[in-house]
């Protein structure tokens, strides 16, 4: 070798696995970003990351003693949460992996396999009502949710139909029609589940995407008015929904009954101060605070870490919102823009109905905080939709 000839330069770990990508055709045929991930994407794995992993602990923490005096080990609750959270790391990691395009072809079956699900909670010795609603599908040891699914599904169905009729915007019949019916059967079937949270979200994801699809403003006007006037007839002409509505209005009054649930969540919040007694060291899960494990796990770490612990969760999901609509804006394509808006939308919406609940702002809907509540089938889907957002914010522009 000569002087003057130059000495190759050592290819990088990653120069090596872009060359071995191009050459077998990889990158091409699943239509891989071979950017290095940006700081949007690992935001939002950071942030799905402290959220569940504060979740097991907070379970853990509010869990213990009820479970206890019901009979089971003290661990019951916190294992089955890591055991979800295992089986939902796993569908985070395929929806990750998953070119999102590929699921366009899964909406129709999809959305006849979750009609399916959704009315096996009504059928005896399959369905499980739990606290009143009737929104469960009894697995043995373990039970699932089908509203749950159906939320990610709704995501799919209405990006895949907007996406493919984007031209079509103004022409309510092709776009937004098939979208109202697929959200009013959802929450159609909520209503009858009881399950009114999960109702409302529904309405929450069709806006979002209506909206970042740039449909007029008459129709998500026509929207907004329709789920207004759908919510003021349940809450009106439904017994259950009709008494939270009306201990939410009057929280004095009814904190005897009620607005008990409430009631004791406010006091929680209070007794944390600033900083909070403790992981563990919370006294509204010594039976004070029903359902502190789940529909009230807000008001246990508000408790327990106080108002630092409380800013964090907030801000946690104010980041993952910012951060989903961020990839909605940088997507690629328009299918990609409107997943990202669909499921920042539902999580938007799902912990603003929770918290709010939690602190007496909103009426009480029985919707779980995502990643953090208990909950195996919110905590999986929640999951698996954060995968499809990390998928879309990969490939980002």
């Amino acid at each position: 070798m000569t002087a003057t000839q130059a000495i190759p330069r050592p290819r990088s770990i990653s120069e090596r696995r872009i060359q071995t990508l191009q050459k077998s055709g990889t990158a091409a045929k699943r239509k891989l970003s071979l950017k290095a991930p940006s700081s949007t994407y690992y935001g939002i794995l950071v942030i799905v990351t402290f959220l569940t992993l504060l979740g097991i602990v907070m379970v853990l923490s509010s869990s213990a003693v009820t479970a206890f005096h019901n009979g089971n080990s003290s661990w019951s609750l916190f294992r089955r949460q890591v055991l979800w959270a295992a089986i939902g790391s796993i569908a985070m990691a395929w929806t990750y992996r998953t070119p999102y395009n590929s699921y366009r072809r899964l909406v129709m079956p999809l959305m006849a396999g979750t009609l399916i699900l959704n009315f096996l909670p009504f059928i005896p010795g399959i369905g499980k009502e739990v606290h009143g609603a009737k929104a469960w599908v009894n697995l043995g040891d373990l039970s699932f949710q089908p509203s749950e699914l159906s939320k990610l599904v709704v995501v799919l169905f209405c990006a895949d139909l907007i996406s493919r009729r984007h031209r079509y915007l103004n022409v309510f019949n092709k776009t937004l029609m098939p979208c109202l019916f697929v959200m009013s059967v959802g929450a159609i079937l909520s209503v009858f589940q009881s399950d009114y949270g999960s109702a409302l979200v529904f309405a929450g994801i069709v806006f979002m995407i209506c909206f970042f699809a740039g449909t007029p403003w008459k129709w998500i006007g026509a929207l907004t008015g329709f789920s207004v006037v759908a919510s003021s007839f349940v809450f009106l002409f439904v017994g259950v929904a009709r008494n939270r509505m009306t201990s939410f209005l009057n929280p004095s009054e009814t904190k005897g009954r009620l607005g008990y649930q409430v009631h004791q969540s406010l006091l929680s919040i209070a007794n944390g101060g600033p900083t909070g007694v403790g992981i563990g060291e919370g006294s509204s899960k010594w039976g004070y605070l029903p359902l502190a494990h789940s529909d009230f796990i807000f008001a246990v770490v508000a408790e327990e870490l106080g108002a630092i612990g409380s800013f964090a969760v907030i801000g946690s999901f104010l980041c993952l919102v910012f951060l989903g609509m961020r990839v909605a804006l940088g997507a690629r394509e328009m299918f990609g823009s409107l997943l990202a808006a669909g499921i920042s939308g539902w999580f938007a919406f799902q912990s603003i109905i929770n918290i709010g609940g939690a602190t007496g702002s909103l009426p009480l809907t029985g919707l779980t905080l995502p990643f953090i509540s208990a909950g195996g089938s919110s905590l999986m889907i929640s999951m698996a939709a954060a995968g499809v957002l990390l998928n879309v914010a990969r490939n980002m522009k």
